[in-house]
């Protein structure tokens, strides 16, 4: 009955967190947008490659570092030995012929090696650099019209004065744009997530269950969830579709820094503060300082503070942020994720 009691008062207690953040939000939610020069969101990018990437997403006016980031972790996931079945090789997964043709030595060692990040990504932001170049004086966006002949090929971009009307093509500039977002340093406030609520709603439903590693809350598994099964299944209740593991839920939209947190967004946490592909745990903000979260074996979905040395960061689910998000690539899985 005490455990009853005490549930009962933590719930109201978190109702009132939550329209208590709201309401100091309300007035936040139409300062989104800005301008400027485009930084990286922080560990975005791993620090291995944030360099690389900010100086060559600089390289021409059709990119930026965070479009040239969109670009390789949809291509490869930041991984550098990857090959798709059609033998797309490295990280910006070249294939062979256009690698031939447009592969440059990046790091001026003497060699053009696909393998090696330091040449693949500047041979991929040139590759870029070279596409706007031939539909430069095509009417319309210049990254847009870049992205669409990257996909489809400068003639088809050219013929139709514009990105082409091939659904894959239109499909591939949109990703893009809007995966861009999640690598980009926020300029101004992020807007609310419309489906927070009832996401938050969900997973308070789930309080007091008992974690199990790999928990996908499915009635084989009594229900059960990890911590990124949890997020998964609060955001499928609205129907928002997260990838599996915490460090592809990152991207799901863009970073409202630490004192902009809201209601429904997902909080991570990484013992590597520079490498969103290290993040090994997720929960959902619920307001003043906590969140919901299925925490680690032994343990029950329960509210825990968030300011702990490993947070990481938070991201801000959008509808679209979730479906730019590829599928198959090649994450390492980690207890808890």
């Amino acid at each position: 009955m005490a455990g009853a009691v005490g549930l009962g008062l933590s719930l109201s207690f978190i109702a009132l967190l939550v329209v208590g953040t709201y309401s100091a939000a309300a007035g936040l939610a139409g300062g989104a947008g800005g301008g400027g020069a485009v930084a990286l969101a922080k560990g975005a990018v791993p620090a291995k490659y944030q360099r690389l990437v900010q100086e060559w997403g600089n390289l021409c006016p059709a990119i930026n570092p965070a479009l040239l980031a969109a670009q390789l972790y949809q291509e490869s996931g930041w991984d550098p030995d990857i090959v798709s079945p059609a033998q797309a090789q490295g990280i910006a997964q070249f294939i062979p012929g256009t690698w031939a043709a447009h592969g440059i030595d990046g790091d001026k060692d003497g060699d053009r090696d696909v393998w090696d990040p330091e040449d693949a990504i500047p041979s991929a932001a040139t590759y870029d650099c070279k596409l706007a170049g031939y539909v430069d004086d095509v009417p319309g966006d210049q990254t847009k019209n870049m992205l669409a002949a990257y996909n489809a090929g400068a003639y088809a971009v050219i013929k139709y004065g514009g990105v082409p009307p091939y659904p894959e093509t239109q499909n591939y500039v949109k990703v893009i744009t809007t995966l861009q977002q999640s690598f980009a340093r926020p300029v101004g406030r992020v807007e609310p997530s419309k489906q927070a609520a009832a996401a938050i709603y969900y997973a308070q439903q789930k309080l007091g269950t008992k974690y199990l590693w790999g928990g996908n809350g499915t009635p084989e598994q009594g229900g059960r969830f990890d911590c990124s099964g949890l997020t998964q299944a609060a955001y499928r209740s609205v129907d928002i579709e997260l990838p599996r593991v915490a460090n592809d839920q990152y991207n799901a939209g863009e970073h409202p820094s630490r004192d902009e947190l809201m209601p429904g967004d997902l909080v991570f946490f990484s013992d590597d503060l520079t490498n969103s592909r290290a993040i090994r745990h997720v929960g959902i903000y619920v307001g003043g300082g906590y969140m919901i979260n299925a925490p680690y074996t032994g343990a029950v979905i329960r509210f825990d503070k968030i300011d702990t040395p490993d947070y990481f960061g938070a991201t801000r689910v959008t509808e679209d942020g979730a479906k730019s998000l590829p599928t198959g690539l090649p994450t390492e899985r980690r207890a808890g994720t």
